[in-house]
């Protein structure tokens, strides 16, 4: 065996979400999101496009973070649709985070893979760093709410036309204790053996 399985299994069924507002004040030092980054880096990537972009909000710009969504929600919502709750978390998750990961798949020019193949492996490159995470004892948010889907959003995040917003990864030592497993459904109830 080239790897310990329980402790490879034990990583994955140990990783949970847990939401800014259960962060502690903590710091995550920037050697370990530089860790998180390089095990993204290694997803399956068909023909190798990588089609993965990382923006890393850490200090001082998880203000300018916190200031663009809130903004962006309050001048992009009716008086009647505005929800001061959603203003508020806006406002606070990114202050509440240690990191905040923005997530973009950067369209290969030549489009040889499907759209939906280039989302996958960024989907795969963030559980990557959403299990080295937890293996360090951070805990790990993605969020596609508030103002991910919104133009303004991909232009904030650098991202060109053909270019996808994926949401945010929010990233900070839990306060208190690891969140206990949740259920899951048994093996029966999505699997469909063909016997020859």
């Amino acid at each position: 065996m080239r790897h310990n399985i329980s402790e490879t299994k034990a990583v994955i069924e140990d990783r949970r979400t847990i939401r800014p507002e259960n962060f502690s004040s903590r710091k995550v030092h920037k050697e370990i999101v530089m860790e998180l980054l390089d095990s993204a880096r290694w997803a399956p990537t068909h023909r190798y496009t990588q089609p993965w972009e990382f923006t890393i909000f850490m200090g001082e710009s998880l203000k300018e973070l916190s200031k663009f969504q809130s903004s962006l929600y309050r001048g992009s919502t009716s008086k009647d649709d505005f929800k001061l709750e959603k203003f508020e978390k806006l406002v606070n998750r990114p202050l509440s985070s240690s990191v905040v990961i923005g997530i973009g798949m950067k369209r290969d020019e030549s489009e040889k893979n499907p759209e939906e193949e280039e989302i996958a492996s960024v989907s795969i490159a963030v559980q990557n760093m959403m299990l080295v995470a937890t293996a360090h004892g951070i805990g790990s948010y993605w969020n596609t709410g508030g103002v991910t889907y919104q133009p303004e959003t991909k232009t904030f995040m650098g991202l060109e036309e053909g270019d996808k917003f994926l949401g945010f990864l929010y990233l900070g030592y839990p306060e208190g204790e690891w969140p206990r497993k949740t259920r899951r459904k048994p093996l029966e109830y999505f699997t469909n053996w063909k016997q020859p």
